[in-house]
């Protein structure tokens, strides 16, 4: 069949443009990477010298697994990076300032902000040590209000937290599981915007746990 130059310019032209976008997406997969590395060794560090509560593992397989499981959802940068962070905050000397000054040095701005918005986000603020006077549950119903109002990208993140935690607990810790689970249950009843997949993965979850310490004698 003949074909015209006008043809062989487009295919050409064509052709070009799809080597452009398989480069593009080749090098911004390995500048996410690279960032999701250097975030993955912040945490690292922040966590150094903490373990599991039930098990001697470096307490970085959590934030790590949490953003695995995002990851497999398809969620974007900012979500995954806030997985691994998701506890810096709250559980290690690191501050918020100084958390807020490391992103914006190896992110660009909105995804910095966006980070460190969901981080803060998941960071509990009705604790024990801020609130000595009040028991469990008065502390853990004013944090449900609270996270019940975060973003659903904050909620997804939240379900893959539960996820995570729910294996272990429940496998570990039977005594105090029943307990744990249902107040997870309360948590995935309030949170209810965030990506559907994830959060039916992690009703299932706790529901499963349920039912198995149902069955024990």
């Amino acid at each position: 069949m003949y074909i015209t130059g006008r043809r062989i310019a487009a295919f050409y032209s064509l052709t070009l443009v799809c080597y452009r976008m398989v480069s593009s997406a080749y090098t911004s997969g390995n500048k996410m990477k690279n960032i999701l590395d250097q975030i993955r060794l912040f945490a690292t560090d922040a966590h150094a010298g903490q373990t599991r509560k039930y098990s001697p593992e470096p307490y970085i397989v959590h934030p790590v697994r949490v953003m695995e499981t995002l990851a497999a959802a398809g969620m974007p940068l900012p979500i995954l990076a806030a997985a691994l962070l998701h506890d810096v905050v709250e559980d290690t000397p690191v501050t918020a300032e100084e958390l807020s000054d490391f992103l914006f040095r190896i992110m660009v701005q909105s995804d910095a902000a966006e980070t460190f918005q969901l981080v803060i986000a998941l960071t509990d603020v009705y604790v024990k040590p801020a609130y000595p006077q009040w028991n469990r549950r008065k502390r853990k119903d004013m944090e449900l209000q609270r996270v019940a109002k975060t973003s659903p990208d904050a909620q997804a993140i939240k379900y893959a937290d539960i996820f995570d935690n729910v294996h272990e607990i429940t496998s570990t810790d039977p005594d105090f599981a029943p307990r744990y689970l249902r107040e997870c249950l309360a948590i995935l009843q309030k949170i209810d915007r965030g990506n559907p997949k994830l959060r039916k993965l992690a009703v299932d979850a706790v529901q499963s746990g349920l039912d198995s310490l149902a069955k024990q004698p």
